[in-house]
């Protein structure tokens, strides 16, 4: 696939839903809930620290019985976040999410954060390019493409 990640911003939209690392795990859910979102980034400033999501909560409190108002985001978020520039493609972004097993890409540009491209948006993204692809060679092969 050929589109940027910059595109794929620029159409959705580049909100970031951020929390400090002593945001509580429920501040966390409370949050992901009134966005409609799957994860939040864990910053402290500009540093992005880690992420918080659906799956460190069902894996790290509900599996383990914690309880969400008592443990902070910092004791159960994924560290080690992979991130992905505007400039790389949708292709990287899938092969990024595939051998890592993510769903979620900060975007990160010059030291940055400028957003988040999630499964949902890549697949979007894919789709969109392949209904183009079709619409044209339909137009083709029905001799509608101008010479």
């Amino acid at each position: 696939m050929t589109a940027a990640v910059r595109q794929i911003l620029e159409s959705k939209g580049n909100a970031v839903h951020c929390l400090s690392p002593q945001a509580t795990v429920f501040e966390a859910l409370q949050c992901m809930q009134t966005n409609d979102i799957g994860g939040v980034l864990v910053t402290e400033g500009e540093h992005l620290r880690g992420i918080f999501t659906e799956r460190d909560y069902a894996r790290k409190i509900t599996l383990q019985g914690k309880a969400s108002k008592e443990i902070t985001i910092a004791e159960v978020m994924t560290a080690n976040v992979l991130t992905i520039s505007p400039s790389q493609t949708i292709d990287d972004v899938l092969e990024m999410m595939t051998e890592n097993r993510i769903r979620h890409l900060p975007v990160v540009e010059k030291g940055k954060m400028v957003g988040v491209i999630t499964i949902g948006d890549a697949v979007k993204a894919v789709i969109a390019e392949q209904r183009a692809t079709i619409e044209h060679l339909e137009s083709y092969i029905s001799g509608d493409l101008g010479s």
